[in-house]
C-alpha cells in the first residue's frame, strides 16, 4: 500500500472535494429548462426577499438569485477549468524542455516566465478585449496565460529534480534521447505535483474570473457570474443586501474550499508527510 493510501484524505481534502462537486452537480442542473424559467424576467416578483418559493431572492428584474448563483457556478468553473487546462497544455511541455535541455532552453523558459509574471493581469485583459472583445473566452485566456509560467516553473523545477535520478540514468543508459525521458519517464512522476498544483490554481482562477467579471471583462449578460453579481449589488446594497451576500458567499467558498483541497492533497501526496508525522 502506498504512503498516499496509508494516510488517507484529510478533512481539508474531503470538504474541499464536496464543495466542489455540489458546485459541479448546481453547474449540471442549471442546464435543465427549470433553471431557464427561474432566469426569465418576471418584473411582478422584483426583488422578494429570500422565501420558501425564492430561497436567494430575487434580483430587480424578478428573476431567482438562487437560479443565477446556480449559472454562475457553471461560469465559474469553466473559465476557471479551462484556464488551468491551457496553464497545463502549454506550461508543462515548456517546463519539460527546460528540464531537459537545460543550458539556453531552461534559461529561456525562466525568463519568459518572469516576464509574464511581470506583465499585470488586468492589462493583458484589457488589451485582450480590445482585440476579442469581452467575455468568457477573455476571461479563459487572460487567466490561462498567467498559469503557463506557474506550471513551467513548477515543472522545470521538478524534473530538474527527477534527471539525476537513477531511472533517468538508466534511460539514458538505454540510449534514450533527453525528450523522450522527459515526457515518458519524469512526467509520469510529477503527475501527483501537478494536480496539486491545478486544484491550487483552479481556486485562484475562480477569484480571478469573478474579478473580471466584476469590471466588465468576463462572461457577459445574460450569462449570470458572481463577479457580475456582486457589481450590480452595489447601488442596492442596501435595500436587497441578499443580492451580494448568496454570491459573495459562493465565491468565498469555492475559494477556501479548493485552496483547502489543494492543501490536503498536497499533505496526502508528499511522501515526506507520513515520515514527520511517525512516531
Amino acid at each position: 500500500m502506498s504512503g498516499a493510501a496509508r494516510r488517507g484524505v484529510g478533512p481539508g481534502s474531503a470538504f474541499g472535494a464536496a464543495v466542489l462537486a455540489l458546485y459541479a452537480l448546481l453547474a449540471l442542473a442549471s442546464l435543465t429548462p427549470l433553471f431557464d424559467a427561474a432566469l426569465t424576467l418576471n418584473l411582478g416578483a422584483r426583488l422578494v426577499a429570500p422565501s420558501s418559493q425564492h430561497w436567494f431572492g430575487t434580483d430587480p428584474l424578478g428573476r431567482d438569485v438562487f437560479a443565477m448563483v446556480a449559472v454562475g457556478a457553471r461560469t465559474s468553473l469553466l473559465v476557471a477549468a479551462g484556464a488551468v487546462l491551457l496553464g497545463l497544455l502549454l506550461g508543462t511541455p515548456l517546463g519539460l524542455v527546460g528540464a531537459a535541455r537545460g543550458g539556453v532552453a531552461g534559461e529561456l523558459v525562466a525568463r519568459g516566465s518572469d516576464l509574464l509574471f511581470a506583465f499585470p493581469a488586468l492589462l493583458l485583459a484589457v488589451l485582450l478585449s480590445a482585440a476579442l472583445g469581452p467575455g468568457a473566452l477573455t476571461a479563459v485566456i487572460a487567466i490561462g496565460v498567467f498559469n503557463v509560467p506557474v506550471f513551467a516553473r513548477l515543472v522545470r523545477g521538478s524534473g530538474q529534480a527527477l534527471m539525476t535520478r537513477d531511472f533517468v540514468l538508466a534511460a539514458r543508459a538505454a540510449g534514450r534521447g533527453p525528450l523522450a525521458i522527459a515526457f515518458v519517464h519524469v512526467l509520469p512522476n510529477l503527475a501527483g505535483l501537478l494536480l496539486v498544483q491545478a486544484a491550487i490554481q483552479l481556486s485562484l482562477g475562480i477569484a480571478a474570473e469573478a474579478g473580471l467579471s466584476y469590471v466588465g471583462l468576463g462572461a457577459q449578460p445574460p450569462a449570470p457570474s458572481w463577479g457580475r453579481m456582486l457589481s450590480d449589488a452595489q447601488t442596492l446594497a442596501g435595500v436587497a443586501p441578499w443580492l451580494a451576500w448568496f454570491p459573495g458567499l459562493a465565491l468565498a467558498l469555492a475559494v477556501l474550499a479548493l485552496g483547502l483541497l489543494g492543501d490536503g492533497l498536497a499533505r496526502t501526496l508528499d511522501p515526506r508527510a507520513g515520515a514527520r508525522r511517525a512516531p
